[in-house]
């Protein structure tokens, strides 16, 4: 694959791996037989990664949901841009990518916002629509996704969607983004999981060539996706990878172990007898929305450090 060609998931998770993906890759083996993913997310490293097969899993049923819609739609991706259009009509929310419909007058009103106050009763309407419904819409999910703050996948306890409105819109980003997704995924090997990454590991036969990358929560830092990680699965995750290396299998595993003064102890005492590779990047907090300068780092069990 031509290292300027980043494919970026059309789940678009904030934190994901899109802008560090050049980095990463270079410490990757250069034969994959099958790449294993046991925290995909929104699937921006796999998408850049060749391999023979691909086995992917994501604890978050909504997460793995999306994914498998998306791969189903694959092989017809002109049924899917009208299948989300109808929706998008249907409820009336920006559309950029098809037609301007956003009033000028809103527009020079909220000059830096105007999509978030033009889609919010729409959007409302539709996240309404989605939480009534009996049988969910994989559809109407990855719709709300789009239009949604950070483009986040948020539930209540009662399991009804609830993030509000984002100023965001379907344009020409998240067409092109659907588009490789399809390209991209309907000529490949890929089985979807949803377990327990621990689960998903001992699961599996492993073979020769197999690579295991994985980007877990992180234990210092603070977002959506962080919140039920802890300490006890910090440490059952790194007894894992022992077991991993000991079996000769490889892997590389991304993590922050610093963090606004805080250093993640358990993980850094781990990774001292791996191969450490630091990374450049900046962390947008959920919270904030504001990048916040970090240590992230890259532990391979192979290669150069």
């Amino acid at each position: 694959m031509n290292k300027m060609t980043i494919k970026r998931s059309p789940l678009f998770y904030v934190g994901d791996k899109y802008k560090l993906i050049k980095k990463i890759k270079e410490h990757f083996p250069k034969n994959i037989k099958r790449f294993i993913e046991p925290f995909t997310g929104g699937g921006s490293v796999f998408l850049n990664v060749d391999a023979d097969e691909y086995l992917l899993n994501d604890i978050d049923s909504n997460v793995c949901e999306i994914h498998r819609f998306l791969l189903k739609r694959a092989s017809n991706p002109d049924k899917l841009f009208r299948e989300i259009y109808e929706i998008i009509k249907e409820y009336g929310l920006s559309r950029s990518y098809f037609e301007d419909i956003v009033p000028l007058e809103l527009k020079k009103r909220w000059k830096k916002t105007y999509y978030a106050h033009y889609n919010k009763n729409a959007y409302n309407k539709l996240k309404e629509a989605y939480n009534a419904s009996k049988k969910k819409n994989p559809l109407m999910l990855y719709t709300l996704l789009i239009y949604g703050f950070n483009r986040m996948l948020r539930f209540n306890g009662g399991g009804k969607f609830n993030l509000p409105v984002g100023n965001v819109d379907f344009n020409k980003n998240v067409y092109n983004s659907l588009k490789e997704y399809s390209e991209i995924s309907r000529n490949r090997n890929i089985a979807w999981h949803n377990l327990d990454f621990a689960h998903f590991i001992k699961s599996i036969k492993f073979q020769k060539d197999d690579f295991v990358y994985l980007d877990p929560p992180y234990l210092i830092s603070f977002s959506e996706y962080n919140k039920l990680w802890n300490s006890e699965k910090e440490k059952e995750l790194l007894i894992l990878l022992d077991r991993l290396n000991s079996k000769g299998v490889n892997f590389a595993i991304s993590n922050v172990v610093l963090h606004k003064g805080m250093k993640n102890e358990i993980f850094s005492k781990w990774m001292e007898k791996y191969k450490i590779h630091k990374i450049d990047s900046n962390y947008i907090s959920y919270h904030n929305n504001s990048k916040k300068q970090i240590m992230e780092v890259l532990i391979t069990n192979y290669g150069k450090a």
